[in-house]
């Protein structure tokens, strides 16, 4: 009897071929477009990241950062993370091995909507922040041109053993919702949309479009309404 992968599997199986796309194009726009406010809220600071996967965005981080430590619940991600030389440990997002009031800023990018029990996963970030410190949270968008191309296309095959996107829990949260997972203490300051008007990644395969998009993109994913509609939100948190 075959067994459906947890989370943990299902990463482990994606390890491999993880890193294949995110050097350029679409997948470098969005690193970009995250990696822009780890940049504004973290240089010079000590920075947490949560499910670092294999430390693109941490290595990123790390050069900027006064310190920077990432987590991640897959041993197979974690592996080239550690090649990189990178400071990471392996665990759940709902139970960090890492005290209290140890960061100045926490981020976590395309993995909230992968954890069922997303407020104890909120809070349990929440704690790692000093006071006055800042969260960026980002979660997947049910009001987005992302969320109707998935719907359109269906899930995607993630590793050559028939693995796909369908074997991996994954939730779409309005803003209003996103928000309300927020705990006591913790106030939202700001929101970003990233992927807000492209329609499909594939554009980014011709350069005259890659640039289009890649400007608009820039242009719309803090603009007022527009900002909303960003298939990945980027919640900008600050504890009191």
């Amino acid at each position: 009897m075959s067994t459906a992968p947890t989370t943990q599997d299902y990463y482990d199986r994606f390890a491999a071929g993880y890193e294949a796309e995110r050097h350029r194009g679409y997948h470098r726009l969005i690193d970009e477009l995250e990696l822009d406010l780890v940049r504004r809220f973290g240089a010079g600071k000590d920075v947490f990241e949560a499910g670092c996967g294999t430390g693109l965005l941490l290595r990123e981080t790390a050069a900027v950062a006064r310190s920077a430590v990432g987590l991640d619940l897959s041993r197979g991600m974690l592996r080239p993370a550690r090649d990189r030389g990178l400071r990471v440990v392996q665990g759940s997002l709902t139970d960090v091995p890492l005290p209290s009031a140890s960061f100045d800023l926490v981020y976590s990018m395309k993995v909230l909507a992968h954890v069922p029990p997303i407020e104890r996963a909120v809070a349990e970030l929440a704690r790692l922040v000093r006071p006055g410190g800042h969260l960026l949270l980002e979660f997947y968008n049910p009001l987005s041109l992302r969320y109707l191309a998935k719907r359109l296309a269906g899930p995607g095959r993630i590793a050559a053993d028939g693995t796909t996107e369908k074997d991996v829990y994954t939730r779409f949260d309005s803003l209003v919702r996103a928000r309300g997972y927020l705990p006591a203490g913790v106030e939202l300051i700001a929101v970003r949309g990233v992927r807000v008007v492209t329609p499909s990644s594939h554009v980014f395969k011709l350069a005259p479009l890659a640039r289009l998009f890649s400007w608009a993109e820039r242009a719309a994913c803090d603009m007022p309404v527009l900002r909303n509609l960003g298939g990945f939100m980027i919640l900008v948190a600050q504890k009191r």
